[in-house]
């Protein structure tokens, strides 16, 4: 009997745990806010983190990334407010977002995880793309060797007419 409940055990707790560990993650009828996190952008990392008031009156917030507080203010009654959270390239972060009340603890809200999966190759590209202006007009290159052919051109013509002078005058 007991080697049966030991086996079971690991299966019970399987089953068991993740409603468990849920149950306090999914937005109720009663939460004075929403929260929806968007997917990290590849070139700086950023992801937006939108929390919506659904109540007539003011709420307070704290948004932690990774048990850190990275945000915390308020939301006027039904608005909404946009914070940016960084999160490294290749790297996961849990965001969080708890009601503060006063004379009560914080309540968790909403979390969710929120992965960086840019390659350093696409952030790379992303960047370079986003520094420089589209080519338009004319090759630089032809522009250079027309100036270099106009320039000595008119050197050898200075160089013509001062020697077609040069020796007269001198004896």
């Amino acid at each position: 009997m007991n080697r049966r409940t030991l086996a079971l055990l690991p299966l019970g707790m399987w089953l068991v745990l993740p409603a468990a560990v849920w149950a306090g993650a999914t937005s109720d009828a009663g939460d004075p806010f929403t929260m929806s996190a968007a997917r990290p952008a590849c070139g700086n990392g950023q992801t937006l983190v939108t929390l919506r008031n659904q109540t007539r009156q003011l709420a307070r917030f704290d948004l932690k990334a990774d048990s850190a507080s990275v945000a915390t203010g308020s939301i006027p009654a039904r608005k909404s407010v946009t914070r940016k959270v960084h999160v490294g390239r290749g790297h996961s972060m849990e965001i969080e977002a708890f009601s503060v009340t006063a004379g009560q603890p914080d309540t968790l809200i909403d979390s969710t995880r929120v992965r960086n999966t840019c390659s350093r190759r696409q952030s790379r590209h992303l960047l370079h793309t986003s520094r420089h202006l589209p080519r338009t007009g004319p090759p630089t290159d032809l522009l250079a060797k027309l100036a270099t052919a106009g320039g000595l051109l008119l050197t050898g013509a200075v160089f013509w007419w001062y020697s077609a002078i040069w020796p007269r005058g001198s004896f």
